[in-house]
């Protein structure tokens, strides 16, 4: 038996790193693996960004204003870029193969004890809300008092297949626990090129519905720049950091990927071309959602399909929109899993041999983080919030704050003064902005309590 492109890489790494990366089956299907294409790993790196938060967007823009919201999606992609592209440098310097062996190269065990925390909690948020959303689209939600119903639902009425814990079961069953199975990222590939097409169909839908109401005049002017009528609105404001970092959180799979690569000078053009089409996607989506609901966009636009389009074919046009949204983060959902299962691993066995290698713990991994997510969606009674706390925490120091540190650190000396720079000037922004934003949340959140109480 061959050892796989990985392993080799491990050897090459220093004894003290743990490197949980991915290996190749076993079995003579993928026996012959020399390595995944440019356009595989577009698309899984693609689909690891494009995720629940291309619904929250068009709101957070409005928020912000069409133009400072847009100019924020821009600037959240070079900043992305810049924190990927040190990280690999730093990868390649220090002979890791993964990310949290460059945290441990640079701060010792206790950073890597933290990284992986992070990545955990943030993937495992992540998680819950895609199957809680999956939950709403296809077996309906109370909100309120008032039920909104699933697609399942509406098509076929109510039955006990299609309520949620049941559902949620037999995806679980017969879709998320077959595409966990897989040991390599590559063999991903062609679920996550549906996903990102599934993703364009929303765009390519609500672009042409802006298009039909506007020459019906129907469409007006959006905000371009934010309202403020007090402080609080002022304040508000840094909520929408939480959601703009939440949707470009990539870093996590930048290493399997890569890992996998047939060649892997390639990875910097794979990442640009991901975030170029991701922020193509985000910035499609917050333009034509805006322009086709102004004020009465909702915080999740999925909401706005709920009811009279006020154009021909309506219903189906809503059902053919959530629909393949719920497909889409169905597709999304392994690809997120596959680096929460290797870094839940790392942080569990840091001396034990490579996951995919060892049948028994892969399976018991996979089986117990399966039950955690679906518990998770089911039984929590509220997510969001501690969904909110996790993207202005664990994702922002995931994406920016440790591939800073690191940079500042640089004890491999490779980071220029330009990344120095910029470094510090991210994790200043990061942790001030994470800070307002909890606050925020935190005081939105009391006020609410108190006129529920009230």
């Amino acid at each position: 038996m061959s050892l796989p492109l990985t392993d080799l890489k491990r050897r090459n790494a220093k004894p003290h790193h743990h490197n949980p990366v991915p290996n190749t089956k076993r079995d003579d299907e993928e026996g012959g693996f020399d390595g995944s294409s440019f356009t595989g790993a577009v698309f899984n790196l693609s689909t690891t960004i494009v995720g629940a938060g291309i619904m929250a967007l068009p709101a957070a823009v409005k928020q912000l204003g069409l133009i400072p919201g847009l100019v924020m999606i821009v600037i959240c992609a070079m900043i992305t870029e810049s924190s990927i592209m040190i990280l690999l440098r730093f990868t390649h310097a220090s002979k890791s193969s993964t990310y949290s062996g460059v945290v441990l190269d640079a701060y010792g065990g206790v950073g890597r004890f933290f990284l992986l925390l992070c990545i955990i909690f943030n993937n495992m948020g992540m998680l819950v809300v895609y199957m809680v959303i999956i939950g709403d689209v296809f077996s309906g939600t109370w909100s309120e008092g008032v039920q909104y119903s699933g697609v399942l639902d509406e098509w076929f009425g109510q039955r006990y297949w299609s309520t949620r814990p049941i559902l949620l079961f037999l995806i679980t069953i017969f879709v998320f626990i077959p595409l966990a199975s897989f040991r390599r990222v590559d063999s991903l590939r062609y679920t996550s090129a549906l996903s990102v097409a599934l993703a364009i169909v929303f765009v390519v839908i609500t672009t042409g519905l802006t298009i039909v109401k506007f020459f019906n005049g129907s469409i007006g002017m959006p905000h371009l720049m934010p309202k403020l009528t007090n402080d609080e609105s002022f304040w508000k404001l840094f909520t929408t950091i939480p959601i703009l970092v939440t949707a470009y959180i990539c870093h996590h799979n930048v290493h399997p990927i890569e890992n996998e690569l047939k060649d892997t000078s390639h990875m910097n053009a794979i990442v640009r071309t991901s975030l170029i089409l991701c922020t193509s996607v985000y910035i499609a989506t917050s333009i034509f959602g805006i322009l086709l609901f102004g004020d009465n966009i909702q915080d999740d636009v999925l909401a706005n399909f709920d009811g009279d389009l006020g154009v021909p074919y309506s219903t189906f046009l809503n059902d053919v929109v959530r629909v393949s949204y719920g497909l889409h983060l169905i597709l999304v959902f392994p690809i997120v899993f596959f680096s929460l299962r290797l870094n839940l691993d790392g942080l569990l066995f840091p001396h034990a041999i490579p996951l995919a290698f060892d049948n028994k713990r892969f399976c018991f991994v996979t089986i117990i983080l399966m039950a955690f997510v679906f518990v998770g969606a089911n039984y929590v009674p509220s997510i969001w919030c501690a969904f909110q706390f996790i993207g202005a925490t664990t994702a922002i120091s995931v994406g920016y704050i440790f591939p800073a540190a690191i940079a500042l650190k640089d004890n491999r000396g490779v980071a220029t003064k330009k990344d120095k720079l910029l470094s510090l000037l991210v994790i200043v922004l990061a942790v001030s902005c994470s800070t307002i934003a909890i606050c925020s949340n935190l005081y939105t959140f009391s006020n609410k309590t108190t006129l529920h109480v009230a």
